[in-house]
């Protein structure tokens, strides 16, 4: 559990610090082409553009590529969320019908002009996540330790390290920072406004996490929703119902940006049509629903993004990108902001830089990627693609017509199954157990704003 709170603690710092680096690079660009006097009025400038216009096409390209790629699978993430969430409220139907439902609620995102539309949204899905966070906390501490409780957690290096991803790519959620400062009316406030935001989610991260994990212990190590362990009260069912709409705002939080990018490429950006823009939009929203199917992996697919996507995006690459864009005197001397003083001005902004590309390199990228990897091609293995319903109980079959009972003439020959014959297969179903699919509850349980808990 210690590993897991300072796991929080160090990437929750190290989130801050590129959001930070994200932030000056959005604002010295803008500032350069503002004194070109370029009018950005009907236009949304993306994290794409910055590096193009501060560093050339070839940065433009892999910023892109991956940027795309990630948001690509982040909103995969929470259509596949949806589905396992809504799944323990209404069992009715499996998690891929539930998958193909919300798919097609989330395609209304595409009406949606930008990211102006979502302020009432995000306050709304602070809400949310803050009752869900609460609830899981209390109602752990209010259900006791379940019988024979371990805490073992993680035994081997590949659990360790794909528990640890998850929590590098929980606080590595902002790969929509250029977009969201455009649409702030003082962008300059950002930095200062995403710390103290990070500071907020450790208030609700750690108590619940510590309180999954005291309850449960290593049963969250196969159940990749901690809302599975709970029983269904009332309660249960309001912090599904409303992660279920903020997994409805972090879609379109995740899918606007892509909006963007498609409508830049087939001319239709500037575009005063709201129908036609919509229309050309949902292409887009195809993709995300198919691999949220071929993939309903909830929790290992999450480490797998964090690893080889997250670890680029939000980290490697914007560190590199300002100490290459800043490596001149002459660019630090004309810089639109200058490095605090408390982190040692520019030389300790290119170490601290260096510092964040070497670990994310080596622990984000290297061994999270081999954990993650090992771990998701173990899900394909054990579930197979296309699966209908992930890590859901397996149903209670009757018994095969030879362990029928013959009739008799005792009085208990009236029942049709034996009561025994029942109880064992119900009991060889149910000591079935689901490959494992770890979430950082091995150290401190979270629920991520990109992600449904």
């Amino acid at each position: 559990m210690m590993s897991g709170i300072l796991f929080q603690l160090f990437y929750g710092l190290l989130g801050s610090w590129t959001a930070y680096l994200i932030s000056i690079l959005y604002l010295e660009y803008r500032t350069r082409k503002e004194r070109d006097k370029v009018d950005f009025r009907n236009h949304v400038i993306q994290w794409f553009e910055v590096l193009d216009g501060l560093l050339g096409k070839h940065w433009r390209n892999v910023g892109l590529a991956f940027n795309c790629t990630f948001l690509l699978f982040g909103s995969v993430i929470q259509l596949i969320a949806c589905a396992s969430n809504i799944y323990y409220v209404n069992d009715k139907f499996d998690k891929r019908t539930w998958t193909y439902i919300f798919g097609a609620c989330c395609a209304t995102t595409v009406f949606i002009p930008s990211f102006h539309n979502y302020r009432i949204w995000s306050f709304l899905g602070l809400v949310m996540t803050t009752y869900t966070a609460w609830y899981l906390t209390i109602a752990s501490l209010l259900h006791g330790q379940v019988e024979g409780v371990k805490h073992s957690g993680p035994t081997k290096m590949v659990l360790y390290f794909t528990g640890a991803t998850n929590i590098l790519y929980t606080f590595g959620g902002h790969a929509v920072t250029v977009e969201i400062m455009h649409a702030m009316w003082r962008p300059q406030k950002f930095k200062a406004i995403y710390l103290l935001a990070t500071l907020y989610v450790l208030t609700l991260t750690l108590p619940s996490a510590a309180s999954v994990y005291w309850a449960f212990g290593d049963a969250l190590l196969t159940h990749s929703n901690a809302l599975a362990l709970l029983p269904r009260t009332p309660f249960r069912d309001a912090a599904v119902v409303l992660m279920l709409v903020h997994q409805f705002i972090t879609f379109g939080f995740a899918c606007t940006p892509l909006y963007f990018v498609w409508e830049k490429l087939i001319g239709l950006h500037d575009c005063r049509s709201l129908c036609k823009r919509a229309a050309a939009r949902l292409p887009v929203v195809v993709p995300v629903w198919f691999l949220a199917i071929i993939f309903p992996f909830f929790g290992p697919i999450n480490s797998a993004v964090g690893s080889l996507l997250v670890s680029f995006t939000v980290y490697i690459i914007p560190a590199l990108a300002h100490m290459v864009t800043f490596r001149s005197a002459h660019a630090r001397e004309n810089a639109v902001e200058v490095p605090p003083k408390f982190v040692g001005r520019w030389i300790g902004t290119y170490t601290i830089n260096a510092f964040v590309v070497g670990w994310v390199l080596v622990v984000g990228f290297g061994f999270g990627g081999w954990a993650s990897i090992t771990n998701f091609v173990r899900q394909i293995d054990t579930f197979g693609l296309f699966t209908k319903c992930y890590q859901c109980p397996p149903p209670l079959l009757p018994p095969s017509p030879s362990a029928l009972p013959f009739p008799s003439n005792s009085p208990t020959s009236s029942m049709p199954f034996s009561s025994n014959a029942h109880n064992s297969t119900a009991q060889a179903l149910t000591n079935i157990s689901p490959a494992p699919s770890p979430s950082p509850s091995h150290f401190a349980h979270r629920h991520h704003h990109r992600h449904g808990p």
